[in-house]
């Protein structure tokens, strides 16, 4: 889990993008968020757009983000039985995977503010499914198709 911060506010007052990427899929969830959001309402996000979807996390690795160092994370986390590892800033071992994400995320969303002259948040759910339907090197086949057992059906195919 990271963060991408800084971004123009979106009509929906939204400034920061909620990475949370899958370590075994390899697959990403792009979640806007504004960027004072309080503790209560990132675990609303994180259940209902994560949970929901693939139930509890064994383990998450984040960096030393203040947002998931507070004592009030720490205790929902137990509360969840997930554990939650912290890794230094930038650290590749632990969470280089999260880095190289936003990287590639934020070169689509240049790309995609400007082609089509929108709000990146407009776009974020395509840029999303464009992630995770690309090719994987690691896993040699898209993500879809890893989680599903299927390619996925669009209509570019």
């Amino acid at each position: 889990m990271d963060f991408v911060l800084g971004l123009p506010l979106s009509p929906r007052k939204k400034d920061a993008i909620w990475v949370v990427v899958d370590r075994l899929m390899k697959s990403a969830y792009f979640i806007p968020v504004q960027s004072d959001y309080s503790l209560n309402k990132l675990a609303e996000l994180y259940i209902s757009d994560i949970v929901r979807l693939h139930g509890l996390a064994l383990s998450i690795v984040s960096d030393r983000d203040p947002k998931f160092t507070l004592q009030f994370w720490q205790k929902l986390q137990d509360a969840l039985g997930t554990k939650l590892h912290f890794s230094t800033t930038f650290h590749s071992q632990t969470d280089g995977q999260s880095e190289q994400i936003i990287q590639i995320l934020k070169v689509m969303l240049r790309c995609c503010i400007l082609k089509f002259e929108g709000t990146w948040e407009q776009y974020l759910p395509l840029i999303e499914f464009a992630y995770n339907n690309s090719s994987q090197s690691s896993i040699k086949m898209a993500l879809y198709e890893a989680l599903y057992g299927r390619k996925c059906c669009t209509p570019l195919y």
